[in-house]
């Protein structure tokens, strides 16, 4: 899967996530109904939104974006929907090319080696990127949630 493609499949997942939750806010909050679809809208979405986040770090070492665009893709996950504004935004600006740089290009810089090595090897790149949305999705739920 090209950076383009899987960038685009989690910043359109944590999007829609996002509309999950906000609808189950609104059952819960304004008709009373339900608080199902928070409790698990919200795991979803916290797991889309670490998945995104992980895939961003990725993706921008790999594509190499400066500093301040990595930050405001990660910032672009804080707002609802605002990660597919990002993904077209990156998109039209050349930022999310059709293949990964680190597969046949040696890594310069510390920070893409790791990288390299993910997207070398897909199969243990993936897995890699499960486990590490696994623990991260844990240690957030020993932490707790973001709001009271």
């Amino acid at each position: 899967m090209s950076p383009l493609r899987l960038f685009r499949v989690v910043a359109v997942t944590e999007a829609v996530t996002w509309a999950v939750l906000l609808t189950g806010m609104v059952l819960k909050y304004v008709t009373r109904t339900t608080d199902v679809v928070v409790s698990v809208g919200g795991m979803i979405h916290g797991v889309a939104f670490i998945a995104y986040c992980l895939v961003t770090v990725l993706v921008a070492v790999d594509q190499r974006w400066s500093p301040g665009r990595a930050a405001l893709g990660l910032a672009a996950a804080v707002p609802p929907f605002v990660t597919v504004w990002f993904d077209r935004s990156a998109e039209r600006r050349g930022l999310l090319g059709g293949a990964w740089r680190l597969r046949s290009e040696a890594p310069r810089r510390t920070a893409e080696r790791p990288v390299a090595w993910l997207v070398r090897k897909p199969a243990q790149g993936a897995g890699v990127g499960v486990v590490a949305v696994a623990a991260l999705t844990g240690l957030a739920l020993l932490v707790g949630p973001p709001v009271g």
